[in-house]
């Protein structure tokens, strides 16, 4: 039964709900690090990993800040992903086709594309990535 379904399921029969895990409140500045961009990328970034203060969590939820030149390196991702720009400019690429994005700009991208970003431009790209983490077995 699906997780919906179990809880409508409780709900009709009057039984509690399964309760969810307390909340888990992050603020960036107690997660920041200075580091290579991932996947072989170029130059250097500031990573805010935020999800990685959320124990047993389901999804990555980050922040990256590549720096004037830095890049996130190619590389083919087996999970659906989003690229958000928050500020600065972005070239993204999927598959072979590049695409720049500014603030407000997102790109969806699916499982087995090959794909990267570069900083374009004066100001350092801020970027939120998220995608879901594999099951644990």
């Amino acid at each position: 039964m699906r997780p919906a379904a179990v809880l409508l399921a409780a709900w009709a029969i009057g039984a509690p709900a399964l309760a969810a895990p307390p909340a888990v409140f992050v603020n960036e500045a107690d997660v920041v690090r200075q580091e290579r961009p991932p996947h072989d990328g170029k130059g250097m970034s500031t990573a805010y990993r935020i999800s990685d203060a959320a124990p047993g969590r389901t999804m990555e939820f980050r922040k990256r800040v590549l720096h004037r030149g830095a890049t996130i390196g190619l590389h083919v991702i087996d999970h659906d992903e989003v690229y958000y720009v928050v500020s600065g400019q972005a070239d993204v690429t999927s598959d072979g086709v590049t695409r720049r994005l500014g603030p407000g700009g997102a790109a969806y991208l699916y499982a087995g594309a090959n794909v990267g970003a570069v900083q374009v431009g004066d100001e350092d790209l801020a970027l939120i990535i998220s995608y879901p983490l594999p099951p644990k077995s």
